[in-house]
């Protein structure tokens, strides 16, 4: 099987592909001009900004994982482009030169409400309030009614393997006005790779599926973890439910995590 991975340098694509290739997958990698491919893997040149570049990336391909996105950026245009035209870009694509391939596309669990009033559900209203999982909703649709055979897996905050993004949590946290008992759903890496591998096989086929390990941790202990400190607040917890989700249909359709907790993670030295 050769699958063709978008994003592979970023944060979860830099830990994916090394378990993809080490568990004997022909990795083919879109890269821009100038990025370094890992071993292993086979690179071609292209972006998905640009069309011209993408025949000769999906030609042939069996599957691919759609990970690349721009995320914390003030450019909200940036955003847009980049995770829907470069998105639409792809699609076409593989409509067009692997049309029977299964594309595998990453989304967020930040698409939903922030007012929930339960951990939420693929079935539940999006309600985004911010260009990235705005953009994310609409790349969604197109690839739903692409044609193509097709999951959007729905990440929670991915973290682990030293990627520094725990570490970047508290500067984001109070701009972001979390209250330190809101608890966050997480998945390590190990298990994003655990989760590529059901959707490689077919296992989420047609489906949008959230993901997350077994225990929402509250972001003072997430803070705490990381040995840096978040000040306690009597204050009453707004949005309890926010970036909270279920993830009861992944685990009907054989996900299980492996690693089941952050604790776990720090317990086994792997955060």
């Amino acid at each position: 099987m050769t699958i063709l991975v978008t994003g592979a340098t970023g944060l979860v694509g830099e830990r994916l592909v090394p378990r993809l290739v080490e568990a004997g997958l022909a990795c083919r990698l879109l890269l821009r001009t100038g990025k370094t491919c890992p071993p292993g893997a086979t690179a071609v040149t292209g972006d998905i900004l640009d069309r011209s570049t993408l025949s000769e990336a999906v030609r042939s391909v069996s599957a691919i994982l759609h990970l690349a996105a721009v995320f914390r950026s003030p450019d909200s245009d940036l955003i847009w482009r980049s995770n829907l035209e470069g998105t639409r870009n792809l699609i076409a694509a593989v409509q067009a030169d692997a049309p029977r391939a299964r594309f595998i596309m990453a989304s967020t669990a930040h698409v939903y409400d922030r007012a929930s009033t339960a951990p939420a559900r693929e079935t539940d209203p999006v309600e985004p309030q911010h260009a990235y999982p705005a953009s994310k909703v609409a790349a969604e649709g197109l690839l739903r009614e692409s044609g193509l055979t097709w999951s959007v897996l729905r990440f929670p905050f991915v973290y682990g393997d030293g990627d520094g993004h725990l570490e970047m949590l508290p500067k984001h946290l109070v701009a972001s006005g979390f209250h330190p008992a809101n608890r966050m759903s997480t998945l390590h890496h190990r298990d994003v790779a655990a989760a590529m591998w059901l959707a490689l096989a077919g296992a989420f086929d047609g489906r949008i599926v959230n993901l997350s390990d077994e225990a929402p941790t509250t972001v003072y202990e997430l803070v705490k973890l990381v040995g840096q400190r978040m000040e306690a607040s009597a204050e009453a917890m707004r949005d309890p439910w926010y970036l909270h989700v279920d993830a009861s249909l992944a685990r009907s359709l054989g996900f299980r995590p492996t690693v089941r907790t952050v604790h776990q993670a720090a317990q086994e030295g792997i955060l």
